[in-house]
């Protein structure tokens, strides 16, 4: 598939060639067949619109106490809440999409992903909700294919999804794949770079960016670049996008050996890989508001609730809270529930949480994977 503009002379052979080699890198470990998803306790019921739960929403979810909704999940990657505040939950190897019912319950399969890759950092992986779903009833996905990445639209009833956006180079590992619609409506997709480095500074490949598209999966209109899908490069593996009140965007990045990021995102801006790893006091680029070593973060999900940006944590297994407003980054959890991959904000204020691990790196305890629960 060909795109507008800068976009023509994309080479579907290399890619696939860099795809095998990533593969190849690292294999996925798999737990094999498991009994279904169960529901632990209660949620209580979503308010009876988005617009009213926003209004009532604290400033901050209670870390203190900790509630599961549901248990037995393989490998959950993407969460996404539905307008009645039920939630969407992929799991990443399987390509099964599981309905968490509002008020608790046992999670229901409403869709399997056809054409999934599972394999070292591959699968099914971002979801999002269409703004409009209440009229449309969409919903999008970022998966490994056979052949790429690539985002897909579609109903849950629908037997295929169409693909709206492909040719994103997959790999072993740095698939990116989160996905989250902006204050703008617009669709931003976190990409990774595949294992091959220098296409993160490349501006006419899609790897190692922020994308910003519409519903359709074209370029948006205002982006740096008429007809590209490009909102802003130079990332190594973007797994966390988070806009505050204000519209911020801000965009969770793993580091190499040294410096995980959390970075302020502005259009048409480079954050430097693969030429520098966290803060460098290089006018050319842009550097992190915060940083970690990556023993204790390994980022992941991101989300923000009143003042604070919320970040899971895969290798430091914790959730880092940051103060927008100033102060230092504080970690919470640690070590409690091992590998954390997701967090969002639920409808009701309620600050959701995924676990990863049965992802072959993690040591699966009892009831793994989970989602978690942290009322306002």
């Amino acid at each position: 598939m060909k795109f507008a503009g800068a976009w023509h002379g994309w080479t579907m052979r290399t890619r696939l060639l860099l795809a095998g080699a990533g593969v190849a890198a690292l294999a996925a470990c798999s737990s094999g067949e498991d009994p279904a998803p169960r529901a632990e306790s209660t949620v209580p019921a979503a308010p009876s619109t988005v617009a009213s739960a926003a209004a009532e929403r604290p400033a901050a979810p209670d870390l203190a106490k900790p509630q599961t909704v549901v248990s037995g999940l393989e490998v959950p990657w993407g969460l996404a809440f539905l307008p009645d505040g039920s939630a969407l939950v992929g799991e990443r190897d399987k390509g099964d999409i599981r309905q968490i019912p509002v008020g608790g319950g046992d999670p229901k399969k409403v869709y399997q992903m056809p054409g999934v890759d599972s394999g070292g950092e591959g699968g099914l992986l971002g979801l999002a909700v269409d703004p409009a779903y209440a009229r449309n009833q969409f919903v999008y996905a970022y998966f490994t294919s056979a052949d790429d990445n690539r985002i897909v639209k579609f109903k849950l009833g629908d037997k295929s999804p169409k693909v709206i956006f492909e040719g994103i180079t997959k790999g072993g590992r740095h698939n990116g794949g989160r996905l989250a619609f902006g204050p703008d409506g617009m669709l931003y997709v976190g990409t990774g770079d595949a294992g091959d480095e220098p296409e993160s500074q490349n501006a006419t490949d899609p790897n190692g960016k922020i994308l910003r598209l519409t519903t359709d999966g074209k370029p948006a209109p205002g982006n740096p670049t008429a007809g590209s899908p490009v909102w802003s490069l130079g990332h190594r593996n973007v797994q966390g996008l988070a806009w505050s009140a204000d519209e911020k965007m801000y965009g969770i990045e793993f580091g190499q050996n040294t410096w995980d990021e959390v970075n302020v995102i502005e259009p048409g801006r480079n954050y430097g890989w693969p030429t520098v790893e966290g803060r460098a006091g290089d006018a050319r680029f842009v550097d992190p508001i915060a940083q970690w070593h990556t023993d204790d973060a390994s980022p992941s999900g991101a989300a923000i609730a009143g003042d604070t940006l919320y970040v899971a944590a895969l290798r430091g297994e914790r959730l880092w809270t940051v103060p927008l407003g100033g102060g230092a980054p504080k970690a919470e959890l640690t070590g409690a529930y091992g590998r954390l991959r997701t967090v969002a904000v639920a409808p009701d204020g309620a600050l959701w949480l995924t676990t990863s691990n049965r992802d072959g790196r993690g040591d699966p305890r009892d009831g793994d994977d989970r989602v978690l629960r942290f009322a306002p």
